[in-house]
């Protein structure tokens, strides 16, 4: 079933409005709109810009599509039909399209169509039942289809692994660079050992060499 809906800007990541559930049914409900709300700023930047996906995170998949400079997002269970999914993200584009179009670019504040949840929990009740004959026909409607959506999981959009690749180089890096600082202090070793030593040794070669001369000359 549905679990989470929210609507926001794409060029600047402002949330313009959200499914106002309780959230007392689903564990960790505030680490999930987290995740959602970082999905935007990715995108206001730019980055993971397929107009549809499909993004794998824990029990829950998260659904997305963008119109209009518009990204409507939705978390469902795994078990809930792709196509339900979708199907119900494009009722709520056509209706905030149609209701507050007009608008989008010109909002300023967090939230400012907060009375579109009425239109989302309205919408939401007619998807909660999979097996409604309703939701049966658009399961068999061939006019939309979604096997072609890429599907990625939520720490590859969010750029964790990107981060572990960083960590990773710079381990390489550091290593790189102890070895060069080790080599470099054998190197400065050696040269302090020969200019403490290298007074003494030439002494005690001069005081060799006399000892020798002086033996040949008795």
């Amino acid at each position: 079933m549905v679990k989470l809906t929210m609507i926001a800007r794409v060029t600047d990541g402002l949330p313009l409005a959200e499914g106002l559930d309780d959230g007392r049914d689903q564990k960790d409900a505030d680490v999930y709109k987290q995740q959602a709300k970082m999905l935007f700023k990715n995108l206001s930047k730019g980055q993971n810009v397929a107009s549809r996906m499909s993004i794998e995170t824990g029990p829950y998949v998260f659904y997305y599509i963008i119109e209009g400079r518009v990204c409507y997002l939705t978390m469902c269970d795994r078990s809930y039909p792709k196509k339900l999914a979708f199907q119900y993200l494009e009722d709520l584009k056509n209706e905030f399209e149609r209701v507050n179009g007009g608008q989008i670019e010109t909002a300023s504040r967090p939230y400012a169509f907060i009375k579109f949840d009425t239109f989302i929990q309205k919408t939401k009740k007619l998807y909660l039942d999979t097996r409604t004959q309703r939701n049966l026909a658009k399961l068999n409607d061939e006019l939309y289809e979604v096997h072609q959506i890429m599907t990625r999981n939520v720490q590859e959009v969010l750029g964790v692994g990107e981060k572990l690749d960083q960590v990773s180089q710079l381990s390489s890096r550091l290593t790189s660079e102890s070895r060069i600082y080790a080599d470099k202090a054998k190197d400065l070793n050696r040269q302090a050992l020969i200019r403490k030593w290298a007074p003494v040794a030439i002494v005690i070669g001069i005081v060799l060499l006399l000892f020798w001369v002086k033996m040949k000359i008795w």
